[in-house]
């Protein structure tokens, strides 16, 4: 699918053990001082990318999360990181918060498949959110603020709890989400399943891929506050002094794959909840950030992402001005063409046009 709004392709070279998470990226944020950061939904790592170019990324870094942050089961569990954002000296990321089920695999018997296609499971890591102290290209446990050496900054992540953390013991009883997640509705049907997350001041908005109900995509948005050392809670926030709000946008019947907050206005990537390989558009959310709780909002189609067959979904975006010239996204692609790899360790994102 040829797309008029390509500018530019960049290339991505990472070291030689991450070749096969090349395939899974699905965050990405670019920092100002031409940092890429980014996540794989295979791995508890952070990895970081430095500008050498207008089109090629390298130097790759990578940070263990175990490093700064207790996680609730072993670091070889992934994490699941499907959202980035950068506020106030902090990295912000976010795990899925969704069950998994088996898939059939071609080397299983029918029964064996049969049999995998009943499985759900639960992997604590996956219901992460939280923050990283981030300064001039490195991540701290703990630092001094940069510019108020007075006010010391913390790793923290949101509260953990027998249901995976607040958020989710919040929204058991919710009227819309709540049955989704006590019958444990697996991500790819149509389940709970956070793959966006945008900042703005101290609120925090949380994409949803699913459930898309009735054709309409969900965007919570919730503050979150320290409670005890390294340790998030939710704020009550809104008229209703509810613990989040919640926004239904129109996206054609898409669910949500990745979030960037442009000035007040909200860009969403959209693409299928399901396991399909498209539609995957662009949505601009004018002054998203600012609209009240529970109202229904059509955002502004921007353009169409390509995708390919069985392949190239793009999965992460950023807003790419700071180093293309023009307003614009870096798009990161989960199973990418062969085409797209490069050598051992290498791999192509697309810069597109951003009306």
């Amino acid at each position: 699918m040829p797309n008029s709004n390509l500018l530019n392709q960049v290339f991505l070279t990472f070291v030689d053990n991450f070749k096969e998470h090349r395939e899974d990226l699905s965050a990405l944020l670019l920092t100002h001082q031409k940092y890429l950061w980014l996540g794989s939904d295979e791995t508890s790592t952070i990895e970081r990318l430095s500008l050498v170019d207008t089109d090629k990324f390298t130097d790759h870094q990578q940070f263990r999360v175990a490093e700064f942050i207790n996680l609730p089961a072993p670091e070889d569990q992934e994490i699941d990181i499907e959202g980035l954002a950068y506020t106030d000296d902090y990295l912000w990321f976010v795990g899925s918060h969704s069950y998994k089920r088996k898939k059939p695999k071609p080397d299983k018997t029918d029964a064996q498949n049969f049999k995998r296609l009943t499985k759900i499971e639960s992997e604590p890591n996956r219901y992460l959110l939280g923050r990283i102290p981030l300064i001039d290209g490195k991540l701290f446990s703990s630092c001094p603020h940069p510019q108020n050496p007075d006010v010391q900054l913390s790793a923290a992540k949101l509260e953990v709890t027998n249901q995976g953390n607040l958020l989710l013991t919040a929204l058991a009883d919710d009227a819309h989400l709540g049955l989704f997640i006590k019958a444990g509705t697996a991500g790819k049907d149509n389940g709970f399943d956070i793959e966006g997350i945008g900042i703005y001041q101290n609120r925090i908005f949380l994409g949803l891929r699913g459930p898309v109900l009735r054709g309409w995509a969900v965007i919570l948005e919730i503050e979150l506050e320290d409670s005890s050392p390294g340790i998030l809670k939710l704020r009550q926030i809104g008229e209703a002094k509810e613990l989040y709000k919640k926004h239904f946008i129109w996206l054609n019947g898409l669910g949500i794959r990745d979030l960037c907050v442009d000035g007040n206005d909200l860009l969403i990537l959209a693409g299928p909840t399901m396991d399909l390989d498209g539609p995957v558009q662009v949505y601009r959310w004018i002054n998203g950030v600012n609209l009240r709780e529970n109202v229904f909002s059509n955002p502004d189609f921007v353009q169409d992402i390509p995708y390919g067959n069985r392949q190239d979904h793009a999965e992460g975006m950023t807003l790419f001005q700071d180093v293309a010239g023009i307003p614009s996204l870096l798009v990161v692609y989960d199973s990418p063409a062969t085409t797209r790899l490069v050598g051992d360790s290498g791999v192509i994102a697309d810069v597109f046009k951003l009306g």
